[in-house]
């Protein structure tokens, strides 16, 4: 059964890195790339899809790293689970102080309405996210390592 709970939070966790990487590094370079109004309106779209299922992914994966680590509290590689606990711990909290906040301001821009510096916001949520996937990546690293 550990097994089993090991390569599913694995795969639920790795699932979820994708995702946040695929955002930082094709998803969102291509809508930089796209007329400013295209662009703004993508990146709300975006910022609307994704502002509420990723929630969900984050607290599920922390939630099913959390039992691994109980569940496999005397077998190798627990230390290698609790921190990979740990840096999702972080990155919820850097989600909900950092990014989430200009996410639920960029999620209803238009180009009618978007703020001056909704550059400097989009831009300042970018290197928050670079940040964030670099953290859950090492905590997915973690994981990989752990199961041998």
């Amino acid at each position: 059964m550990l097994n089993a709970l090991e390569v599913v939070t694995t795969v639920v966790v790795g699932l979820m890195v994708g995702v946040e990487f695929s955002v930082a590094f094709v998803i969102n370079p291509i809508l930089n790339g796209l007329p400013e109004d295209s662009g703004v309106l993508g990146r709300a779209h975006g910022a609307r899809m994704l502002g509420a299922v990723m929630p969900v992914w984050y607290i599920a994966s922390l939630v099913l790293v959390a039992v691994w680590a109980i569940a496999g509290w005397h077998h190798p590689g627990t230390g290698l689970v609790v921190t990979a606990a740990a840096l999702l711990i972080l990155s919820v909290i850097m989600s909900l102080l950092l990014l989430v906040p200009i996410n639920n301001r960029g999620k209803t821009w238009t180009p009618e309405n978007r703020p001056e510096d909704w550059k400097e916001q989009k831009n300042r949520w970018d290197r928050f996210h670079y940040v964030r996937v670099a953290v859950i990546i090492a905590a997915f690293t973690l994981l990989v390592a752990a199961l041998t």
